[in-house]
């Protein structure tokens, strides 16, 4: 619900992520981030977000605070949120930590089976047998 109303106040004010992100002192990669919900602004950054967008901090989350620890309860709100995204992103590591792992090890499998595979039978091969010396006499003219 944040990021969408984030990118709606946004867009009618009629700032770019890249003005918003001045006005803020952050990365335009940030208010992309929001804008995703890959992450969320901490509580002072939110109320400043705020501020610049002239709409309350409750309108900015899509609900209706009416208690006056508005702020204290928009900073749990915040913290919950962290804190599924942060489980949400060690989850996506691990997952592509597990992918890694396995075509590293399909990719040295396919070495060794390759290397092992190029190097000739030695014990089978007549190739390289040595040289068998027969009874045949060789004659030279002279």
């Amino acid at each position: 619900m944040f990021s969408e109303n984030l990118k709606a106040l946004r867009k009618q004010k009629g700032f770019s992520q890249e003005e918003l992100a001045t006005r803020l002192h952050v990365a335009r990669q940030t208010i992309s981030k929001w804008e995703k919900n890959l992450s969320v602004p901490d509580a002072d950054t939110l109320i400043r977000l705020a501020e610049i967008l002239e709409v309350s901090v409750s309108e900015l989350l899509g609900e209706k605070i009416e208690n006056e620890n508005a702020t204290s309860d928009v900073a749990e709100q915040l913290s919950r949120i962290n804190e599924q995204l942060a489980i949400k992103n060690r989850r996506s590591r691990r997952i592509w930590k597990i992918i890694s792992i396995i075509l590293a090890v399909i990719v040295l499998v396919n070495i060794f089976i390759a290397i092992f595979f190029s190097i000739p039978n030695l014990s089978n091969s007549t190739q390289n047998d040595p040289p068998t010396v027969t009874d045949e006499t060789i004659i030279v003219d002279e």
